[in-house]
């Protein structure tokens, strides 16, 4: 790949790792209402999620998938109702959030409801498809490999984003664990919120070149 081609992708990968978009809602969410490692583990996960759709999208998986209204559909609303389903178990938590001092050091949960979450979300297949194809050199060594390296540092500048939301959502959930019922509407908020990017995913519509 030629260095022209890597700085451009570079800026441009900053640049929408900087934008917030419905992950960095996600994990802010969770650490909200779950605390930090929640928040981190949701973090791992949706990384690993990305991961996923890398490979996919490098393997010519993600372009059948995006071809096929019916594949779209399936794993999109799939996708949905797990977010939903998040949501409302988020919702339902809020009578009963913990200490701060109880908080689990890992959340084997997070980490697999953030994998799932964002491999079960094809519009995050639609963007690497129409985003990493431009930066790549046909004269330069394999595309495969070029686009599973591309693809690999975009998912780790959105963690790195990620990671920043997290710390930020779990210092403000510890000024406010003191206050009981602040508190619960925390987490009932993000409950609902989780659950309103599920019924987002369940409107997007397939790209019209899929």
């Amino acid at each position: 790949m030629s260095d022209t081609n890597f700085w451009l992708f570079l800026g441009a990968a900053l640049i929408i790792a900087a934008i917030p978009g419905p992950g960095i809602f996600y994990v802010a969410a969770r650490a909200l209402s779950q605390g930090r490692a929640s928040g981190f583990a949701s973090t791992a996960g949706t990384a690993l999620g990305g991961l996923v759709h890398v490979v996919a999208g490098s393997l010519g998986i993600s372009a059948i998938i995006l071809a096929s209204a019916e594949l779209f559909a399936a794993v999109k609303f799939v996708g949905a109702l797990y977010l939903v389903w998040l949501g409302i178990k988020t919702f339902r938590s809020g009578g009963r959030v913990l200490p701060l001092a109880s908080e689990p050091v890992g959340d084997t949960r997070a980490f697999r409801d953030g994998m799932l979450v964002e491999a079960l979300n094809p519009k995050t297949a639609a963007f690497f498809l129409a985003f990493i194809p431009q930066f790549l050199d046909p004269a330069g060594a394999s595309p495969t490999l070029q686009f599973i390296m591309l693809g690999a540092i975009s998912v780790t500048l959105n963690t790195l984003a990620d990671i920043i939301v997290v710390l930020m959502a779990s210092a403000t959930r510890t000024q406010l664990i003191g206050r009981p019922l602040l508190m619960r509407r925390l987490t009932q908020g993000s409950g609902v919120f989780i659950a309103g990017l599920g019924l987002s995913l369940a409107l997007a519509r397939r790209p019209a070149n899929g």
